[in-house]
């Protein structure tokens, strides 16, 4: 039976529950010793973001603590003195990998997202006593991480002009009739090819694609699938420019159909558009700025192209050689400047000097000056468009007589009127601008929203002091400088 001595058995394994507080303790220390970028955290939890989202104002914040602070009515002053706006929420995809990639390379375990219940205490937390709080869950449409975030009842932005992109034509000689039953077969064959190494066959089937894309409504809706998206994601950024600019132009005609639009730009396909409108052939630029133009139709999709970058582009895009570019980017330009975050985002990126130069020049007035009546309506675009000229310009502008339409016209009445919310700025200039008897004229030749415009116009020009006759309005606009260095000294 051996040599008789009793063997012992030591175990070196440690139970998991020393293991998980071993881990614990490990990642207390490693979180300790490393510095946390700041824009990881929530400015409302002060914790690492798992499921970051951005919001209409900019900024961004933990989905939950969001939803908690809808959901109590709150809007948070953040430290940098802005008010936080929740009327629109989107994923933010590149923080939330930034996020993980870091947490990887430290050795850090990925931040779970905070329960709402937990999310609704620390904004109570943040509420000022006192304060009365009302709950408004009808008011707000709250979905998945992957959706969007908006009012159930949000007007839609009167639409001007057209719907469609100016690449977008049909044509009766390319309809297709197909059944129902053959589309799904249909499908197959196209995905099939898209996805084949053959470049022949790709650019058969997107040929195909876009005949039968062309005029049936019902098929641009059957055939806007993930799958289909997908292939066509992964040929508008092809070195072939045949295969680049049928690709984007078979995706302008998916995106037509009201129900595709959202779905197109939750597929990813926003950030390879930019790309083509930026660097692509002249024909793949068209329809580029025609895709984003639809796009930027549907409220839901505003906020989101904006935070994706392509402000910067379209603005470029309004110099093209291509006046179907110029036309369309404007367009594009004019829907997404209905939503505020974006609106700030343009006058940071020095719009206005660009549109009114263009104004100047007698370029696409009329889509210019959309952009313009927009940018107005918001505080920040009224001020940047006073500093810039904006009063002498529009004045000037309305005081020719080649008008392409009445709209033109109207368009511009709109866009002085939103400038003469800026109160005594705006009254000096438009008196240095001589735009009483520009107005007057123009109230004549204007539709009956037009003459309401310049009569509001006109009585703001008109609401004066006894001793306003004696005021010498080029010398107080000439010593606002003087005015704002002297308050400065006295500091």
């Amino acid at each position: 039976m051996g040599s008789g001595k009793q063997r012992w058995k030591i175990p070196f394994h440690k139970s998991p529950s020393s293991l998980l507080l071993l881990k614990k303790q490990n990642q207390a220390q490693i979180q300790e010793s490393i510095s946390i970028p700041v824009e990881f955290l929530c400015p409302l939890s002060g914790s690492i973001m798992a499921d970051p989202v951005i919001t209409s104002s900019g900024h961004t914040f933990e989905r939950n603590c969001v939803n908690a602070c809808i959901s109590l009515s709150f809007k948070p002053t953040l430290p940098d003195g802005a008010a936080a706006d929740f009327s629109t929420v989107i994923p933010n995809l590149a923080l939330k990998s930034a996020i993980l990639n870091w947490c990887r390379l430290h050795l850090v375990d990925p931040p779970k997202p905070i329960n709402f219940s937990s999310a609704e205490k620390v904004v109570l937390k943040l509420i000022p006593q006192g304060s009365e709080l009302t709950r408004t869950p009808s008011e707000i449409s709250v979905t998945s991480s992957d959706e969007l975030v908006t009012p159930r009842n949000e007007p839609t932005t009167p639409l001007p002009f057209t719907t469609r992109p100016s690449c977008y034509s049909s044509s009766s000689s390319c309809d297709i009739e197909i059944s129902s039953s053959n589309l799904m077969e249909e499908e197959e064959e196209l995905i099939s090819k898209l996805k084949s190494f053959e470049i022949h066959k790709q650019e058969e089937a997107l040929v195909s694609l876009r005949e039968l894309t062309r005029t049936q409504e019902e098929t641009r809706v059957r055939l806007c699938t993930p799958r289909l998206i997908s292939a066509l994601k992964s040929l508008i950024t092809s070195r072939y420019s045949t295969l680049q600019g049928n690709a984007v132009a078979a995706l302008v005609n998916l995106s037509l159909e009201k129900q595709n639009k959202v779905k197109i730009v939750r597929s990813g396909i926003v950030p390879p558009l930019i790309d083509v409108l930026r660097s692509g052939s002249g024909e793949s630029q068209e329809h580029a700025a025609g895709a984003l133009f639809s796009l930027s139709l549907d409220d839901q999709n505003k906020t989101a192209i904006g935070v994706l970058g392509a402000l910067p582009p379209l603005l470029q895009a309004l110099r093209s050689d291509s006046e179907r570019t110029r036309h369309d980017s404007a367009l594009a330009l004019y829907h997404l400047s209905s939503v505020q975050s974006n609106r700030v985002k343009l006058i940071k990126l020095g719009s206005i000097q660009i549109l009114l130069s263009m104004l100047k020049s007698g370029q696409m007035s009329s889509r210019l000056l959309l952009v313009l009546r927009n940018l107005a309506a918001s505080v920040e675009g009224r001020a940047a468009m006073l500093d810039g000229g904006a009063v002498e310009c529009l004045v000037g502008f309305l005081s020719q007589n080649g008008f392409d339409s009445a709209a033109t016209r109207e368009s511009c009445v709109v866009a002085i009127y939103g400038l003469s919310h800026g109160g005594l700025r705006f009254k000096g200039l438009a008196k240095e601008a001589a735009a009483e008897e520009v107005l007057l004229k123009a109230e004549k030749m204007v539709g009956e929203r037009g003459k309401q415009k310049v009569k509001r116009i006109l009585e703001v020009m008109e609401d004066k002091d006894e001793d306003d006759e004696e005021i010498d309005w080029a010398e107080l606009l000439n010593s606002e400088d003087d005015m704002s260095r002297n308050m400065k000294n006295s500091k």
